[in-house]
């Protein structure tokens, strides 16, 4: 065990003494700071994917949510994650929902929040991303609608628009829970217009920026059969170039902390990991092994990541893990996967993809 990660293991009692949303803010603020150092670890080439046009250095990401205002991405990247995500951020800037609205459950080592889209909006976002746009890294921008939106579509249009020039891809997020209204979305007709309005301003943005920005979908873990079979017949039919499985579900199965279950809100964690990769399964069924899948939800180990690979994605983002298990996790994660790869005498990680989904379904 490294020094810091042993610091970082007795820092997490004081860490979680604090109320969740300023011990989320002391973070950002040491990663400003620059004392968290880098990766532990040197770049093994049999996990870099290349997907969508872009070079990952490594599988795992860092998902949407937790560097909402894109305060510290290259931070973020410098941990030894393979790509990032800031967001979600929407046109303007909004409060949120009211605290308390954060909670963990420890013994469960999940989350529940209800944030609401709570970010500081296009302008303030856009700021920090023009000022790293000569860095590298791969960078992504998750885009949302307004709570307060006449016209939900309106506000993703206005995402693509606005961060085209410094997002090295777009994720449209339509599966959050805590934003009323807005996972009806990803109804057959809705998700239909979404897309093609989305689509529609990717193509004026690239004949004026002169460059290409894949763009990704987020769907929500607590779908129907006949709403996968509808998502998916969509997004065969889209430009869409990956989509991602998934956000924060509205179930609270299984949990031992009862009385934080009560909760509302979207549930993530380690709760999260069955239901997420089961729905990830079913849409690689659904959609064949031609779209690049994302997996997300409840990934806080090497072993997690190669179930997500087995089940049918492409590449995996980590969040609530983050948490539970400090800033040492990519390092741990890419160590684990090399060995593996290692041990089954496999010469690249994308020979996993796709391996058990049938045992998934």
């Amino acid at each position: 065990m490294s020094i810091f990660e042993l610091a970082s293991k007795l820092a997490r009692p004081s860490l979680f003494s604090l109320n969740p949303e300023k011990a989320h803010a002391l973070s950002i603020k040491t990663l400003k700071s620059g004392m968290v150092p880098g990766a532990g670890f040197s770049n093994d080439e049999r996990l870099c994917v290349k997907l969508a046009g872009l070079n990952f250095p490594n599988p795992v990401g860092l998902a949407a949510g937790y560097d909402k205002n894109a305060e510290v991405p290259d931070a973020i990247l410098k941990l030894g994650f393979g790509f990032t995500e800031v967001g979600t951020i929407t046109p303007l800037a909004q409060t949120g929902n009211p605290k308390p609205r954060i909670f963990r459950l420890v013994e469960d080592e999940a989350v529940i929040n209800r944030l609401g889209f709570n970010n500081e909006g296009h302008v303030e976002a856009l700021k920090r991303l023009d000022a790293r746009k000569q860095n590298s890294g791969i960078v992504g921008v998750n885009i949302g609608a307004n709570k307060t939106s006449q016209d939900f579509v309106a506000d993703y249009e206005k995402g693509i628009e606005k961060f085209f020039d410094v997002a090295s891809y777009f994720t449209a997020n339509i599966s959050s829970p805590n934003t009323p209204g807005l996972r009806n979305l990803q109804a057959a007709g809705a998700l239909e217009t979404l897309l093609n309005r989305i689509f529609e301003k990717v193509r004026t943005c690239e004949t004026k920026h002169k460059r290409n920005v894949p763009v990704f979908l987020k769907i929500a873990p607590d779908l129907t059969e006949y709403e996968m079979d509808d998502i998916a017949e969509i997004v065969k039919n889209s430009h869409l170039d990956a989509l991602i499985i998934s956000n924060t579900t509205l179930g609270r199965d299984g949990l031992k902390d009862q009385k934080q279950a009560s909760e509302a809100g979207g549930l993530s964690g380690k709760p999260l990991f069955a239901k997420s990769t089961k729905i990830l399964a079913n849409m690689r069924q659904r959609l064949g092994p031609d779209m690049p899948l994302i997996g997300v939800g409840g990934v806080s180990s090497a072993s997690d990541v190669i179930a997500k690979l087995e089940a049918g994605a492409s590449l995996v983002q980590i969040y609530t893990g983050l948490i539970y298990e400090g800033p040492c996790l990519p390092t741990k994660i890419m160590e684990g996967l090399s060995a593996y790869l290692d041990q089954n005498r496999i010469g690249h990680i994308s020979e996993l993809v796709g391996t058990k989904t049938d045992d998934w379904i």
